[in-house]
């Protein structure tokens, strides 16, 4: 098939690779040059300009977008919407909000272009070992671009998983089941750092792959990133969050179910992003207000003269 393809980050690079391995014709267009050369130097035909793209594509046209959620995901769109023509399809496979693609498909649908969502997981990875695809949109729409979805994923890594947003929401969930599985693992693995016994944390890691019930691909990672440092002393503790473990929480609220594990995941990030923060030094001021415990005095900013 022919596709157009807008951002060529770290996964969107990786995806017109596989396309292009799959016997697909892609055009590319990306705002980096250097972006732009590597997809040229695997095969893609690079375009100048979202309405170079649109120009050089054969109607019905299809386009998959791969960029930043949020603003620049909807200017592409919109730009992308005043471009193509009834029949043509828009594909978002970044971390889109599914109530976002509801509006978007209702908005592109007045003018008769189609829309689905992917939700896309396999990171860096994917290249390799094919992405996982959870896609949502019309059904005979859906089918038309199987060939498409077919060559990203692997064996049977892709379904159509309903109407327009589906994909995103299951992907939404998805996350949030990640955010808790990771966390699980760090939490575990620091209670061996912390132990009485000199525990190689990467062996385990590595054991834990091999039959384990709790063996998974994330359990790869963390045994790989050990493998590097033992005591990830490279790192600082700052866990930022994409977005989705939000809004799987917010729907949680609104659908009266319980998320505690998600919530817990998804505070810990934020505390952190946190230095002394405000919470712990009022528990320490209210030790000492009601029980005289001893505190501990916040030392100087960095660069001030303390006095």
């Amino acid at each position: 098939m022919q596709l157009g393809f807008v951002g060529l980050g770290k996964m969107g690079l990786n995806m017109v690779t596989r396309l292009v391995r799959g016997g697909h014709q892609v055009v590319a267009f990306d705002r980096s040059a250097e972006a732009l050369g590597r997809a040229e130097s695997v095969g893609c035909r690079r375009a100048a300009s979202l309405d170079a793209l649109v120009a050089t594509l054969a109607a019905p046209r299809a386009v998959w977008v791969m960029v930043p959620s949020g603003a620049p995901t909807e200017t592409t769109v919109d730009a992308l919407g005043g471009l193509l023509s009834p029949g043509d399809v828009i594909i978002d496979g970044g971390n889109t909000n599914f109530h976002d693609d509801v509006r978007r498909a209702d908005a592109l649908g007045k003018k008769e272009i189609l829309y689905v969502d992917a939700g896309t997981s396999g990171g860096i990875w994917g290249l390799a070992e094919g992405y996982c695809l959870m896609v949502g949109g019309d059904a005979d729409v859906c089918r038309r671009l199987e060939p498409i979805f077919s060559s990203l994923a692997p064996k049977d890594g892709y379904l159509r998983v309903g109407g327009t947003g589906a994909g995103h929401y299951v992907k939404m969930i998805h996350n949030g089941i990640e955010y808790g599985l990771m966390q699980a693992y760090a939490e575990g693995f620091e209670l061996m750092h912390a132990s009485p016994y000199a525990i190689d944390l990467a062996k385990v890691a590595s054991l834990w792959t091999r039959g384990s019930v709790v063996r998974s691909w994330l359990l790869e990672l963390v045994a790989r990133a050990l493998a590097k440092d033992g005591s990830l002393a490279s790192l600082e503790g700052y866990v930022e969050d994409s977005g989705e473990g939000r809004w799987t929480l917010v729907e949680g609220l609104e659908r009266s179910v319980p998320l505690p594990v998600l919530t817990a995941a998804l505070f810990t990030r934020f505390r952190s992003r946190e230095d002394n923060p405000f919470a712990e030094r009022l528990l320490a001021a209210l030790r000492n207000q009601f029980g005289g415990h001893a505190v501990k005095p916040a030392e100087a900013p960095r660069g001030s003269t303390a006095r």
